[in-house]
């Protein structure tokens, strides 16, 4: 009998280990390509989810009256508002803010609009430019609808501080909203 000749067989080395993560995991660049993929398919979800206020609109006029030996000032402040998005708009509350030129903050919740009769009866000025209705609290907004109202409110401050100021803005805080709707002069 013929000697049989061995036959040359897969060599192993028995140093590599097949256990790795070069062995099972795909390439790096595969990977960065799904994760870049995945980064840009979230941003653009984020994007179109971001909160975003559920109406616009604008301050129309401010008529202040400063109270009598109280260095204080009466302010009626008339605005008109809309519902931009496709459901109602609930109020929920309706603040001013003012930023005096010396860098001081003062903010005050509107007066009820029961009051409004009597304010108007003692500073007759009020009334100049003031919207037949109230902005009030509960008032109700369809998709689309607007309305011009006024809020009456008070600031520690004298005329000349309050015709010197920074701003004046107007915060609506919707009920079910992060973000308020602020109309800013």
């Amino acid at each position: 009998m013929p000697e049989e000749i061995p036959q040359p067989g897969p060599t192993i080395n028995i140093g590599d280990e097949f256990g790795t993560a070069k062995r099972n995991l795909p390439p790096l660049g595969i990977i960065l390509v799904g994760l870049a993929l995945v980064g840009i398919v979230a941003a653009v979800i984020s994007f179109q989810q971001r909160a975003k206020p559920q109406g616009h609109g604008a301050i129309v006029q401010i008529t202040d009256v400063e109270i009598p030996d109280q260095n204080t000032l009466m302010v009626a402040i008339t605005a008109s508002l809309q519902n931009s998005a496709e459901k109602t708009l609930y109020v929920h509350t309706v603040k001013a803010v003012l930023k005096t030129s010396d860098g001081k903050e003062y903010s005050d919740e509107g007066a009820s609009a029961i009051d409004f009769d009597r304010f108007y009866q003692a500073f007759p000025a009020l009334k100049k430019g003031a919207a037949p209705a109230a902005i009030i609290p509960e008032a109700k907004l369809k998709s689309g609808e607007s309305i011009e109202g006024t809020i009456i409110v008070t600031f520690p401050v004298t005329h000349d501080a309050f015709q010197d100021r920074k701003s004046l803005s107007l915060i609506i805080q919707p009920y079910d909203q992060v973000l308020p709707i602020v109309l800013t002069q």
